[in-house]
């Protein structure tokens, strides 16, 4: 965590530079804006005396144009809110037409190219060479020649990063080649239109995903583009749940509470792999298309529901043209060709028998690498020992009997994910943590704002100075007119002219007063907000990374709402301490002594005319009201529009796959339209109190001109005193105006304030920055891991039982795999042991001690998690290696364990080497594999005491798997090793395999001893066993 929020608080810092000086540059703008105009009143007073000494205007002439002068300045000054926006609204245009206005070289969205009424399916490939655009200096494909005739299945086996997804991505018209042709039925795909090509394709990928929605809606999303699409929903239901059945989803979504319409969550985030990736197959297949691309499509399963899934992938396949990538090649053995890759060429092709004829070929060592036997072996320890070389483990775990039985009764389709489960996604809370209560009150949100300003606190008392004589300057404006009308009036040209320069220097020194508090004002307040926005965000990110896994389940806290939030309430929670607050303490300051002026001058008249404000802040108020309303009533719909967003811009490939661009954008047009309908409801309710409150300015008028020349005609005012209660008036009355155009500003900052101040006081119940609970000593910890009765539910679905009386003892050193079929456990397992859940019953210890009493830290620096779905970041992949280090580790050390997980001459190969950076999509050009092996290297280098390889080699070809899987071997020895395999020849040199169903140990024992045995593992071993007639 503290290396990510270094990263992002780096990009704050340039952030914050730029916002500091563009305050800067506003407060200079503003303030010489401010000295322009009291500078034109000077010379306006000054030539007007001028004028009048020579006869050519009189004073009313002079009042006349000053207050049409005036007029304007007024107008003028009330932009500053306005002038901000539109300078926002033009950068953000700036980038926002520049996307608009782009036009792709392969455009989705043209209805250009030809569409043939028939497809038969034949695929050439030609001559094809292709680089990726981000990486020109790397050939992928080298002049690629390859045929697929119509309705056969092609499978493409190799090495990681031999260019298979390549191949996949192209056909898809992802990318063009750079060189060669690529043709459907004989037509260059090029000249095809894209949508059209693309919905003759059904493409399944090795890292599925899934959108946002009900299950059906997902599998439905297959048919967009296809007549199919616009049938009713009862006969969509039954093409969605005829193409589950196909791809063996269909019981498992029957046994969820809602079944069809359960609602899955963003990116399918509570379906386990092996679901997710059974409901992208039924989506693949739901349009019965010509071309069946699939990209690992198996890899996710466990084995059982990989032979059921395969054989309804077999039977998908007949009559149309399906090209599979697979590293597990008990899924391709029957197809029809095998070509076989390494580095951008083909090195062989042929069926699976004929290939395994060829002595020393490269697909007969893949396959060697992958073989497992089922041959029933003695059960005794020696035997085994002689079969495998490896030491016979005598002690089993304590509590397990062999060929122990799962309770009857329970399913076994249940998710077993590290997340809850689909069916509770409607459930809105965790009740994992105490969260404060809402803070009440403007004044105290502010105070708990301005304690993270505090280190800014000179700047602010010099910027709240500079904005209370901003605000000041105005009723001694009143005063000063008040005195320069009595000048226009004198009788002695000698004395006019001497008096008229004096009070017009006067207005000279206003301004230049004005334009130093201005300049402060900004400058002292933007470098306060600017702090402020970078602290907020820094802190709200760091307490988002705090935070349990179970809060991140929760869906309000989606990757787009949580990144919408960061974004948009430090930036609101600016105005507590920028522009707004700036210009709110000017403008009470400029009531307050516009109200004493008044008073003073004119107690009679004052007290008259000030006595109409509450009417017109009355009339302000309910337009704040109203205002507030709207954003509290918005933000909800913007939150969901940004995640929609969010998740297809995060899943641009499969979206184009499946054509979705308009259905995206129908989506989100819809989350924008009832804002828009709430936004047009208040504009109008709000011109109308608009145009009372303006109205009210000239009724305020009407009634001091009548009421001042009652007092003027008894002789109880002069000309000067009545323009100076006047004035000070005026000046009022538009102060408490604009007063009321900031207050939806303030409250929309209390209202981010309020969330981020909450986010900030959360503390989870697994605190991984606690400083409390037992911490380990690195040197001396074993690694001994102990479940017993171990009962675990999800915390926001706790009627579902995930582990219903877990018995496992892992010694320290020992290897352990954990198989058995999707959902039964087994990932769930290596969750509790990192403690990103804690159990609900039952022990789970380390080393003897409760993990629920251990410090989070101190446990997890000695576990290194490898998952199924590896993630790298946006850094170099050396950063990405030493990634998980407190302490820098040398290149030595990085580039030892990049050998140790054979990622090191493909890194080496690279032009920026260990430098070549990861950001942006670049990660998405690496394979499967690649991105695989530097996860592993990045575990290893950490030298944990507990290795957790959750599907750690899933991703791998064949021949990488074997190097790898000899590196984790080797890697395992000293340390506790626990592996999750659904490719049991990973997994063969166990010392202990448990296999689980259910949330509980069906049995356990050696390879030789479970297969001796012949129970579920023995079954299991059948299935991918290469050598068995099938």
């Amino acid at each position: 965590q503290e290396k990510l929020i270094a990263k992002y608080k780096s990009k704050l810092g340039d952030a914050e530079i730029f916002g500091i000086k563009k305050q800067i540059v506003t407060g200079g703008g503003w303030g010489s804006v401010q000295f322009w105009i009291y500078g034109t009143y000077a010379l306006a007073f000054y030539y007007g005396a001028t004028l009048i000494i020579e006869a050519e205007i009189d004073a009313g002439d002079i009042l006349t144009t000053f207050f049409s002068v005036l007029i304007g300045a007024f107008a003028l000054a009330g932009t500053s809110t306005e002038m901000t926006a539109f300078s926002f609204a033009t950068g953000a245009a700036t980038t926002l037409f520049g996307t608009i206005d782009r036009v792709p070289e392969i455009d989705s969205a043209s209805l250009e190219g030809f569409q043939p009424a028939t497809v038969t399916g034949r695929v050439v490939v030609q001559g094809v060479k292709f680089r990726y655009p981000s990486r020109q200096e790397v050939v992928v494909l080298h002049g690629m020649d390859l045929e697929i005739e119509a309705g056969t299945t092609c499978a493409l086996v190799g090495s990681s990063g031999s260019g298979k997804s390549t191949i996949i991505s192209l056909l898809e018209r992802f990318y063009n080649p750079e060189a060669g042709t690529i043709s459907l039925d004989g037509i260059d795909i090029s000249s095809l239109n894209v949508n059209w090509l693309r919905r003759q394709i059904g493409y399944v990928t090795q890292e599925p995903v899934l959108f946002k929605g009900t299950l059906w809606e997902n599998v439905a999303h297959g048919l967009i583009g296809t007549p199919d699409a616009t049938l009713p929903k009862p006969q969509l239901l039954e093409k969605v749940i005829e193409a589950c059945k196909f791809a063996n989803a269909h019981n498992f979504i029957s046994e969820l509470p809602l079944g069809y319409e359960t609602r899955i969550g963003e990116r399918g985030l509570l379906l386990s792999g092996g679901q997710k990736q059974r409901v992208a197959i039924a989506r693949a297949i739901v349009k019965n298309p010509k071309i069946l691309l699939l990209d690992e499509a198996t890899s996710a399963l466990d084995t059982e529901s990989e032979k059921i899934v395969q054989e309804a992938l077999d039977r998908a396949s007949q009559g149309r043209t399906t090209i599979v990538i697979a590293h597990r090649l008990s899924t391709i053995r029957n197809a029809n060709k095998i070509v076989v890759m390494d580095q951008g060429r083909i090195l062989e092709t042929g069926t699976h028998s004929s290939l395994l004829e060829i002595e020393g070929g490269f697909y007969r060592k893949l396959v060697e690498a992958q073989q497992i036997s089922a041959k029933t072996q003695p059960a005794e320890p020696e035997s085994e020992s002689e079969e495998t070389g490896d030491e016979a483990v005598d002690e089993r775990p304590e509590g397990i009997a062999p060929g122990a039985k799962s309770p009857t009764g329970t399913t076994g389709r249940r998710s077993r994910s590290l997340r809850p489960s689909v069916d509770s996604l409607n459930k809105k809370g965790v009740p994992a943590a105490e969260s404060p209560p809402p803070i009440p009150g403007i004044h105290r949100v502010v105070a708990r704002i301005l304690k993270h300003n505090m280190p800014e606190m000179m700047y602010i008392s010099i910027a709240v100075v500079s904005a209370s004589i901003n605000g000041i300057t105005q009723p001694i404006f009143s005063v000063l007119f008040g005195h320069i009308l009595k000048v226009f009036f004198e009788t002695d040209p000698v004395q006019l002219r001497s008096d008229a320069n004096f009070w017009a220097s006067m207005f000279l020194v206003i301004g230049v007063v004005n334009l130093v508090a201005s300049f402060l004002k900004y400058a002292m307040f933007g470098l306060s907000g600017e702090k402020l926005t970078t602290r907020l965000r820094d802190r709200s990110f760091s307490s988002m990374l705090r935070q349990d896994i179970a809060w991140f389940d929760i869906e309000k806290n989606s990757t787009g709402a949580l990144v919408s939030n960061l974004s948009r309430d430090a930036s609101n929670v600016q105005t507590m301490s920028g522009q707004a607050i700036g210009n709110l303490i000017e403008l009470f300051s400029a009531i307050f002594g516009a109200a004493v002026v008044a008073l003073v001058t004119g107690w009679k008249l004052g007290l008259v005319v000030l006595s109409t404000l509450p009417l017109l802040v009355f009339a302000n108020k309910m337009r704040m009201d109203l205002m507030r309303k709207g954003n509290t009533a918005t933000k909800a719909y913007y939150e969901r529009s940004a995640q929609v967003a969010c998740e297809a811009v995060a899943s641009m490939r499969t979206i184009a796959a499946l054509t979705r661009e308009d259905d995206v954008v129908l989506a989100y047009h819809k989350d924008l339209e009832e804002p828009l309908r709430i936004g047009h409801r208040n504009a109008f309710v709000n011109t109308i109190l608009f145009a009372v409150s303006s109205s009210l300015n000239f009724l305020t008028n009407a009634l001091s001109f009548w009421y001042g020349g009652k007092l003027i005609s008894n002789l109880e005012y002069d000309i000067q005193s009545f323009f100076t209660v006047f004035m000070s008036v005026v000046f009022a009355s538009q102060a408490a105006g604009r007063v009321f155009s900031l207050m939806p500003d303030v409250g929309k900052a209390k209202e981010s304030a309020l969330e981020i101040l909450e986010l900030l006081a959360r503390v989870p119940i697994i605190d991984s920055w606690g400083k409390g609970g037992t911490v380990l000593n690195r040197a001396d910890a074993k690694g001994e891991v102990v479940f017993r009765n171990v009962r675990f539910s999800y915390p926001n679905r706790p009627s579902i039982k995930v582990l219903r009386g877990l018995d496992i003892k892992i010694l320290p050193g020992q290897f352990v795999a954990l198989v058995g079929p999707s959902g039964c456990g087994k990932s769930t397992t290596v969750g509790l042991i990192e403690r990103f859940y804690d159990i609900t019953g039952g022990s789970l210890t380390i080393d003897g001690i409760d993990i629920s009493k251990m410090n989070v830290e101190s446990l997890r620096s000695i576990i290194s998690l490898v998952g199924q779905e590896p993630n790298l970041y946006s850094m170099t992949i050396r950063d990405n290696i030493a990634f998980g280090m407190r302490d820098r580790p040398s290149d030595a050390e990085i580039e030892q364990a990049c050998r140790d997980a054979n990622i090191h001459e493909f890194i080496t190969s690279l032009p920026d080497g260990y430098d070549t950076d990861l950001k942006g999509s670049a990660s998405s050009k690496l394979s499967g594999g690649q991105k695989q092996r530097i996860a592993i290297a990045r575990a290893l280098i950490r030298k944990p005491k507990i290795l957790l390889l959750d599907e750690a080699t899933s991703a791998l070809d064949a021949t990488s798997e074997k190097i790898v899987q000899a590196a984790l071997d080797v890697a395992s020895k000293g340390r506790t090793t626990i592996a999750i395999a659904h490719r049991l020849s990973t997994i063969k040199a166990a010392d202990v395999i448990y296999v689980l169903k259910d949330g509980v140990v069906a049995e356990s024992g050696t390879h030789g001893e479970l297969i001796a045995r012949q129970g579920l593992y023995y079954q299991l071993v059948i299935q991918q066993d290469l050598s068995a007639s099938h």
